[in-house]
């Protein structure tokens, strides 16, 4: 993913309600695969709990590349919300190795107690692939998880 190319729209300031249901409508209504990004970082910036249902909706996107986005503003955001479109990310085999990365990450910040479960099992699980096991403990280590 290059972020780099896509962020500098977005200086981090709080946006607007206007702004943020622009960008909120640019995932929705949008094709254009670069303008659906640069709207899912903003509202991944914004910080704002009113896009993490639009987002979630992202995060199960046909487009592995905006699958990946949208779970990285999940992680920003650390919903609990979020958490059952997180665990898809991070069960999901098929799915980009960072993006599973980057559900795991979110889901040991969230903490919630299917988050951590989740966690648990996707390191006790021996079909689980050994990337992502040894990225789930490094997750739980971090965040202190017992």
């Amino acid at each position: 993913m290059c972020v780099e190319r896509l962020t500098g729209s977005w200086p981090g300031k709080a946006l607007t309600t206007v702004e943020l249901y622009r960008l909120i409508d640019e995932t929705e209504e949008t094709r254009n695969r670069e303008d659906r990004i640069r709207a899912i970082i903003g509202m991944g910036e914004s910080g704002d709990p009113r896009v993490v249902t639009p987002l979630i909706a992202c995060s199960r996107d046909r487009d592995a590349e905006v699958r990946g986005y949208a779970t990285e503003a999940l992680h920003k955001l650390r919903s609990g919300r979020a958490v059952s479109a997180l665990i898809e990310r991070l069960r999901d085999k098929g799915e980009l190795p960072g993006t599973r990365q980057r559900a795991a990450a979110a889901l040991a910040l969230i903490r919630t107690y299917d988050a951590v479960k989740e966690l648990k099992e996707r390191l006790s699980d021996s079909r689980e692939t050994d990337n992502i096991r040894r990225y789930v403990s490094e997750v739980i280590r971090k965040a202190g998880i017992r």
